[in-house]
């Protein structure tokens, strides 16, 4: 229906539910029509107010284009302004030598283990985080405000913040602390693709602990992530950039990145938010720990 042609009868010009049905009303039959004794005196007709138009602009020489928030962008710009206006953020950040991780990256490539698994930075960054959770625990809960507790997690819903055509959505792999590193490879290969072909499910999306946001896929260096509402932390990972960096007492090109790590003030302290940073940073500088730390 072109709603320049209903007839407003609310407020402010502004068009009713009642209006929309009056139009669209079929038109009296004669045989329905009043006789002129019958008919009402006619009422004084409203002034002709405007009629805001919501429709986006179109052409090259419009000035504005009006986009409606709906679906997942709305429910996530809810989501985030509740968990900003909630929970108290803190940030930390760390800058880390990466470069041996990059080299484990390119070995993972060629170990028959991982054949025709997708095998990148964020799988060791994900395995760097979770080995920081087992080694200090406390950062993985949730804070009950009904109840006035903190309840901590014993398993680890690792979620993934995906950009897609959809808007950012926060699928996470369900008790990503009991896999092995291929297994962890094949869920975060599905995670993704299913992400981007727009068929992540409400129930992927739902029980995340903790977070990890890449924001180095757009260049960008480090950022202070938004926690996800029930979460105490989440991580964010800059660009991977060779730089010049102080090794073994002389200055090298290095493969260096920086670290992010907000987290819930309440139930997270600054001592216990730089231990879970500055484990991850080890890992990711020496992945070696991997090995004695798991």
């Amino acid at each position: 229906m072109d709603l320049a042609t209903v007839t407003p009868s609310g407020p402010d010009g502004i068009i009713t539910r009642e209006d929309v049905h009056a139009a669209a009303a079929p038109a009296p039959q004669p045989q329905d029509r009043p006789q002129a004794q019958d008919r009402p005196e006619p009422a004084e007709a409203p002034a002709a107010q405007a009629v805001p138009v919501s429709a986006p602009a179109a052409g090259a020489g419009a000035r504005e284009t009006r986009i409606p928030v709906k679906g997942v962008r709305k429910a996530t710009a809810q989501a985030m302004v509740g968990s900003a206006f909630t929970a108290p953020h803190v940030t930390e950040f760390v800058t880390v030598d990466v470069t041996r991780t990059m080299k484990l990256v390119e070995e993972l490539k060629q170990d028959k283990a991982f054949e025709g698994l997708r095998v990148n930075p964020l799988l060791l960054i994900a395995k760097a985080l979770l080995v920081a959770i087992r080694r200090n625990p406390d950062v993985n809960a949730a804070w009950d405000e009904a109840n006035q507790e903190i309840v901590q997690k014993h398993y680890v819903n690792l979620g993934i913040a995906a950009a897609t055509p959809r808007g950012l959505i926060v699928p996470n792999i369900k008790d990503a602390h009991a896999k092995t590193l291929p297994e962890l490879a094949e869920a975060l290969g599905e995670l993704v693709s299913t992400a981007r072909a727009g068929k992540t499910s409400p129930a992927a999306m739902q029980g995340g602990t903790v977070t990890i946001t890449n924001v180095g896929v757009f260049g960008v260096d480090t950022g202070t992530p938004i926690l996800n509402p029930g979460e105490s932390a989440i991580l964010a990972v800059g660009a991977i950039k060779l730089q010049p960096w102080v090794h073994k007492g002389k200055v090298k090109p290095r493969q260096v990145t920086t670290l992010a790590l907000s987290f819930d003030h309440r139930l997270v302290d600054g001592e216990l938010g730089s231990k879970v940073l500055a484990d991850v940073a080890a890992v990711l500088e020496r992945p070696k720990r991997l090995l004695t730390w798991t």
